[in-house]
């Protein structure tokens, strides 16, 4: 109690005080929502071990999709499978009439990064993906936050809609853009999403636009030494590419983020290569910000290719909009985290947690388990992009942070895989599906809480329509 009350103060003094909800008793539809959880405890850790040795990449999770696909329905949820043109996408739905309060779960994995579960550095099956961004952990916290709402629909202490969205390939292509432009989100009043992280908090800031394209120069061979002027070099098209985008670096907004690689660079020197393909991201703290930078690399490529003599062609292939944060959201969930505490480490696994900070180089601080105070947003966000930020530009939507891993240790990497495997990330999981479950009630529950949000979110979204980056046409699903 005296936690909760100092955490009330200093929201208070920082200009973010809490809605009513969360100062007053517990309802005790929370209560039931958290033992909903540790009843299906069990079952939701053998779901993300599943997952996680599964290890599956974008649009190829087609066993991860399923196991969670066929628990939905096993608890009585309505599901439809290969929704939005991808084969791993589902939705499962469960309750009628409003609110329709919808959640999100990830699946997919990184490829390249297998891991055993052990604070050294091994592959499980040498060049394998692995869960380095914790997404097996992901989906199954949601889908158990999912059943426990909808165990209270069917029991008639909750009245509404509640809807599990399995989103796949978020490390790559963007599942959740493509589902937003077939209109799966648009008849939501709400949707909640959590991440894996190395803290535990209710997200406030934002995260960074990107968009995802390729760059394509075609030439004309010829031999490199007989008749070098008979050719037109793509190659060289594409270094006059390279070498104007990093100039481009030093008259750029600090918030910008420019990364990309050389997948076409010829094939033998005595030929002069009449193709060439590189893969880039542009990111910044807004969309509007992706969009001039987008403008300023197709000038670019133009350029390059008259240079070399080239043709030129530039590709978007997807992107995502930065998060649209909802601080009266965000309130509510830190009430939920301050009435759950702390997680709880063993000394067991505090020294699997010092031996990975150990092995990465970084500050030997253990797990923390401890939820973080709300403060004021940032600026501008930390480096990073999310396909949720796409939902948020048209559902409010409240998102949340849970620790799966070490402070400070390197993500998209093995030491989130290792722990992601083993009690840490299940700790992490667990306490997730709890925290987003006992927010679910009170947006189910609380009709005040509801339209403070919406009325936050149809402030920040004025005039903005929403307009994915992604092609025309269906999404790229693998062939094999």
């Amino acid at each position: 109690m005296k936690q909760h009350l100092s955490t009330v103060a200093g929201l208070l003094v920082i200009g973010l005080a809490l809605p009513a909800t969360a100062l007053t008793n517990v309802s005790k539809h929370k209560e039931e929502a958290v033992a909903s959880i540790d009843k299906h405890q069990t079952e939701l850790t053998a779901l993300s071990d599943q997952i996680w040795r599964f290890a599956e990449t974008a649009l190829r999770e087609t066993r991860s999709s399923k196991v969670l696909a066929d628990y939905a329905e096993k608890q009585g949820f309505d599901v439809t499978r290969g929704v939005a043109g991808m084969p791993t996408a589902f939705v499962a739905s469960y309750g009628q009439g409003r609110p329709i309060i919808g959640i999100l779960g990830e699946f997919d994995a990184l490829p390249g990064i297998s891991q055993k579960v052990q604070p050294v550095k091994e592959a499980l099956e040498a060049g394998s993906a692995g869960h380095g961004c914790g997404h097996n952990l992901f989906g199954a916290a949601s889908l158990g936050a999912a059943v426990a709402i909808k165990e209270m629909i069917a029991a008639g202490k909750l009245k509404g809609t509640i809807r599990f969205y399995g989103t796949p390939a978020e490390e790559a292509v963007g599942g959740k853009i493509y589902m937003a432009r077939d209109g799966l989100f648009k008849d939501l009043d709400i949707c909640v999403a959590w991440h894996p992280d190395d803290k535990i908090r209710a997200d406030v800031d934002s995260s960074q636009a990107i968009v995802d394209f390729i760059v394509e120069f075609k030439g004309k061979a010829a031999h490199a030494a007989a008749d070098p002027w008979n050719g037109r070099s793509a190659v060289a098209a594409l270094e006059f590419f390279t070498t104007g985008l990093n100039r481009m670096r030093e008259f750029v907004k600090p918030t910008v983020r420019m990364h990309y690689v050389i997948q076409k660079g010829g094939d033998v020197p005595n030929v002069v290569p009449e193709y060439a393909r590189l893969w880039c991201w542009l990111r910044d703290s807004k969309r509007s910000g992706v969009d001039e930078l987008l403008n300023r690399a197709r000038k670019i490529a133009e350029g390059a290719a008259l240079m070399a003599g080239v043709e030129s062609k530039l590709t978007v292939q997807s992107g995502d909009y930065e998060m649209l944060v909802n601080l009266a959201g965000a309130k509510l969930i830190h009430a939920n985290l301050t009435w759950l505490g702390p997680i709880q480490y063993t000394p067991e696994e505090q020294e699997f947690a010092k031996a990975i900070q150990r092995a990465t180089g970084v500050e030997v601080k253990g797990l923390n388990g401890m939820v973080q105070p709300l403060k004021p947003p940032k600026p501008d966000p930390d480096g990073g992009s999310t396909d949720v930020g796409d939902v948020s530009w048209i559902v409010p939507t409240l998102h949340l942070s849970v620790t799966t891993a070490p402070e400070g240790a390197p993500w998209h990497a093995w030491p989130v895989v290792a722990c992601g495997g083993m009690s840490i990330g299940h700790k992490g999981m667990v306490y997730a599906a709890k925290a987003l479950a006992a927010t679910m009630v009170d947006l189910f529950e609380d009709q005040k809480a509801r339209e403070e949000i919406q009325a936050e979110f149809k402030d920040k979204s004025k005039g903005e329509v929403y307009k994915p980056y992604v092609p025309d046409g269906p999404p790229p699903v693998p062939k094999d």
